[in-house]
């Protein structure tokens, strides 16, 4: 199939391209830009004019709920949702249920995302064995099985002992640690943020140093093991400190954050907003402040959509007792386009941080518009503005803290391997 995508204005941030021009696509795969290749005639042409132009989104961490929750969401409903949004690339961590530590459980997920032909779906194995923190997972497997990383998710790893061992053998494998650092102990249970809305809220709270101390332990075992790690849904402003300094030192760490930070605050918890309810927890305006300017000087490199769909029970208790996560797929590109027309971000930074910066921190040819690479492709209107309502969410979970905003800037169409996946051709 020869497609052609016309007169768009082309953002990659990979080759440092912006300009209006043709991308030529055959057989799955982008030929040229600019000036069509000799004989070539095209059999689809989807016109672009006044849109953008850019590779498909790569999201670093998406739970897909399947295998073990698909009365939440399948991998079905999630890659359709994420065609929808211009995600093309999703990173799906391991704590499914079963947990990804055996090669059977990360090449049935690949299997139903290959079914379903939405979106190509990459796995993190399991760092310890059913993610208990006590003994190592069989990473070497595990990467032999197509996993792209390994991450403890959202369970601690106390021992630090066994997080060294584990930074060690990963780095053998040659594997990137996705790592969430927080500290069980300080977390104590916790919910909210620690400060001014915990106290008003009468709710147990979360202290900055149950982030700040499991970021500085971890660093001091990356300097020793020589591991490459990436920094997951950081939250405060002490931690990017750490970050931008290990950076400096020449450590090999990168870091994310996941798009509610960058707009949400503990001041959304007023009247015990469930939907509100996140790991790690919303913090104070200054940490939401500093995590954009944190994007803007590379400290942080990706941001990510920590999508997790639940139903509507899971956020329907009392605040303690609710589910943490929000649904964040459908809103991710918008939410970022409008940081570009707030100023926070150019638009190159932001196309940039949803691209090729997550796509090389999960070693996968994706989010650039190289001649040659797979023909993953997303075209975004700026102008068309649309609300974010539980009936224009695609995703199957409708617990989404933007409920009711309004955003500019969507996806027209998404190309996975040349092929439309979501919207029509013109």
């Amino acid at each position: 199939m020869r497609t052609v995508i016309k007169h768009g204005r082309i953002v990659d941030p990979a080759n440092k391209l912006d300009k209006v021009a043709d991308l030529f696509i055959e057989n799955g795969k982008i030929v040229a830009i600019g000036k069509d290749p000799a004989g070539y005639t095209p059999e689809q042409i989807v016109e672009a004019k006044n849109r953008i132009v850019c590779p498909g989104l790569v999201d670093l961490s998406a739970r897909l709920r399947e295998p073990g929750q698909e009365y939440k969401a399948t991998i079905a409903s999630e890659t359709a949702a994420a065609a929808s949004a211009g995600i093309t690339s999703i990173c799906c961590p391991p704590d499914t249920s079963p947990v990804i530590d055996t090669s059977a459980v990360a090449e049935l997920i690949h299997q139903r995302a290959l079914l379903a032909n939405k979106a190509k779906v990459y796995c993190l194995g399991a760092l310890t064995s059913n993610l208990k923190g006590k003994t190592l997972a069989n990473m070497h497997t595990l990467k032999t099985a197509g996993c792209i990383g390994v991450s403890n998710a959202y369970a601690a790893i106390g021992d630090t002992a066994v997080l060294r061992r584990a930074l060690e053998y990963a780095a053998t494998c040659n594997l990137t640690v996705h790592l969430f650092c927080e500290d069980d102990g300080l977390r104590n249970n916790g919910v909210i943020h620690e400060g001014m809305m915990s106290v008003r809220l009468g709710l147990p709270g979360i202290p900055e140093t149950a982030e700040t101390i499991a970021v500085s332990r971890a660093l001091l075992l990356i300097e020793q093991t020589e591991t490459k790690v990436h920094f997951c849904r950081i939250s405060s402003a002490r931690s990017l400190e750490l970050i931008a300094q290990a950076k400096q030192q020449g450590l090999s760490v990168t870091a994310d954050v996941g798009i509610s930070h960058l707009y949400l605050t503990e001041i959304d918890l007023a009247g015990f907003n469930s939907l509100c309810h996140v790991r790690p927890p919303l913090r104070t305006t200054r940490d939401r402040d500093e995590l954009r300017k944190a994007l803007v000087t590379g400290t942080l490199d990706v941001i990510c959509s920590d999508h997790q769909p639940h139903d509507e029970d899971a956020k329907a208790a009392p605040f303690g007792l609710t589910e943490p996560g929000v649904s964040t797929l459908d809103v991710l590109l918008s939410l970022s386009l409008q940081l570009v027309q707030d100023k926070v971000l150019d638009l190159q930074t932001a196309i940039a941080a949803l691209t090729i910066n997550p796509a090389k921190i999960a070693g996968i040819d994706a989010g650039h518009l190289g001649k040659g690479t797979a023909a993953d492709v997303c075209i975004i209107d700026p102008e068309l503005s649309w609300v974010a309502e539980k009936e224009t969410l695609a995703s199957a979970g409708k617990n989404c803290p933007f409920l009711g905003w309004e955003m500019t800037g969507k996806v027209t169409h998404t190309l996975l391997d040349g092929n439309i996946v979501y919207g029509n051709t013109s």
